[in-house]
């Protein structure tokens, strides 16, 4: 089975396909609107691959050029919008794209950049596409379909690559896990350039006939809304959205609502129980990787804090020996006591179809797939019962709000303010879910750190990503270093906030930077106790 079969499937469906603010589509209609970008596709073909990057919100457009792509045999580059500058133009060169869908809202972002395409490979909005009958493209399930950025320990993001035929069985296996049918209705909030909206939404959806409403952002006071509005039964999620909504303020009849089903990654356990009660639906949370390399999933009898069981043959790993690592101890508060001997990386040693590889990078495919074995990248130990704990990420990577992005590329930036010597980037733990972003400055001899100087010079740098700001600021004389001067950034994400160096830190997004105090540091803690993830302060 291949997406484009599920597109036929559906070219005679009447029910509603297609949901977004005002406007609707039918399966009918909706399959047209794909036929026609997809015969323009066609018509645009040049030599080389056939790759067309889209650069745009959750609006419908975004889906009816996978649709295209799917029928016309392409491929689709997932393009982040957050990305800026030579980094922004760098991940549309770098996947070979021989065309560009963009809109009004994102076209100035092209402006001044070598993206390696002419103004007339641009197609603003439906580019023009007239109607046109289903193609005839000969789409095989081992068609490359999608190109997926996820980042690595590299300062470059690295391009997953997704054949029509594993979106396909990804799809319908969470059609199979939630049920989904045609009576469903599929909120689709989370940005369609990531994995997890195709994977756990926009595809299921079509597997199963179901309808999908659209957000064209995210919004947490929005959210419930929307839920009632369109009739929303079926929501998928990454990162910190359960959080968010749950911030909002609480009402009475919070769970009066059509909602039932709710599946994501990366949820605080926490906030998985909250918002099942608060809402009156079933949450389930696993943890899996664009790359489909490995997978942990929640069992009934799941322990606090773990991620649940992993597959058989996927294990820990010491990535210095190959060993397996000695089983996690610990005390009477369920705090870890030999993390440095317990975590190591979480390694599949049984790999099946899921990892297909990244996108002209012979390196990394080399680093990932090692020994015959896949390697997540991802810190983790395992209790003696063989329950998972998500121990963090590689200190060169990051994950905040739901988005990877590596290190190098924001120390790049730091050390071009005048002050600055050297920089380290690295990731400290979010009290909710996943990563902030800490920077380490050691500074020119004879400059002091001003905090206001340096909020407004990273606001002044137009290639700075949005989710990509410092949190947290720590000023020190010298950094940590190697015999071979690497800066040991595992020493500096294990003191965190907790050294003798001065930390300035932005309590609030985009807000002024504040010296952190004893009081602050007494806070954040709180914090996490509040939310039970003390264990990964202990875990860095």
């Amino acid at each position: 089975m291949t997406i484009a079969d599920r597109l036929r499937d559906r070219a005679d469906d009447e029910r509603v396909a297609l949901l977004f603010e005002d406007e609707s589509w039918t399966w009918v209609e909706f399959v047209a609107a794909c036929s026609a970008r997809a015969a323009l596709l066609q018509q645009r073909r040049v030599d080389g691959p056939f790759h067309v990057g889209v650069l745009l919100d959750n609006v419908p457009e975004f889906p009816m050029w996978l649709g295209a792509a799917a029928l016309a045999g392409a491929v689709v580059v997932g393009i982040n919008p957050t990305r800026r500058g030579e980094e922004l133009a760098r991940d549309i060169r770098h996947t070979d794209c021989q065309l560009l869908v963009t809109d009004e809202t994102y076209r100035g972002l092209l402006d001044g950049l070598d993206v390696g395409l002419a103004d007339d490979r641009l197609l603003l909005g439906d580019g023009g596409a007239t109607e046109a009958e289903l193609p005839e493209a000969d789409v095989k399930p081992e068609d490359l379909y999608l190109l997926l950025f996820t980042s690595g320990t590299s300062g470059a993001p690295k391009a997953v690559c997704c054949t029509q035929g594993r979106l396909a069985r990804i799809s319908e296996a969470v059609v199979q896990l939630y049920q989904l049918t045609p009576d469903d209705v599929c909120y689709m909030a989370m940005p369609l350039f990531h994995s997890n909206a195709l994977m756990a939404g926009w595809g299921p959806a079509l597997a199963a006939g179901a309808v999908s409403v659209l957000r064209r952002k995210f919004s947490a006071s929005g959210f419930l809304p929307d839920v009632r509005r369109y009739g929303v039964t079926y929501f998928n999620y990454v990162g910190k959205p359960l959080a968010y909504i749950l911030a909002t303020p609480e009402q009475p009849d919070d769970a009066s609502n059509p909602l039932t089903r709710v599946f994501g990654n990366e949820a605080a356990e926490h906030d998985i129980e909250r918002f099942a009660t608060r809402f009156g639906c079933q949450v389930s949370d696993g943890y899996g990787s664009t790359e489909g390399g490995a997978t942990v999933s929640r069992t009934p009898d799941t322990p606090r804090g773990s991620l649940g069981r992993a597959r058989e043959g996927t294990v820990v790993l010491d990535p210095a020996t190959g060993e397996e690592c000695p089983r996690a101890r610990f005390d009477d508060d369920g705090r870890l006591l030999n993390a440095p001997e317990a975590i190591g990386e979480l390694v599949n040693k049984a790999v099946g179809p899921g990892f297909e590889g990244y996108y002209n990078n012979d390196e990394a495919n080399a680093t990932r797939m090692r020994e015959g074995w896949y390697w997540t990248g991802d810190l983790a130990y395992t209790d003696e019962q063989g329950f998972v704990y998500f121990a963090g990420r590689d200190a060169d990577w990051l994950r905040v709000d739901d988005e990877n992005f590596a290190a190098a590329p924001i120390e790049r930036i730091l050390a071009r303010h005048p002050d600055v010597a050297l920089a380290a980037v690295y990731a400290v733990p979010d009290p909710i879910v996943g990563d902030q972003v800490m920077a380490a400055l050691q500074l020119r001899p004879g400059a002091s750190f001003d905090p206001d100087g340096f909020g407004r010079f990273l606001s002044a740098q137009a290639d700075l990503g949005t989710k990509w700001s410092p949190r947290f600021v720590r000023v020190t004389e010298a950094l940590p270093v190697t015999q071979t001067n690497k800066i040991l950034k595992r020493e500096l994400r294990g003191e965190r906030w907790a050294c003798t160096d001065p930390v300035w830190w932005r309590p609030q997004k985009g807000g002024p930077y504040h010296l952190l105090t004893a009081d602050d540091v007494a806070a954040l803690h709180e914090e996490f106790a509040r939310r039970e993830r003390l264990a990964v302060l202990d875990a860095v």
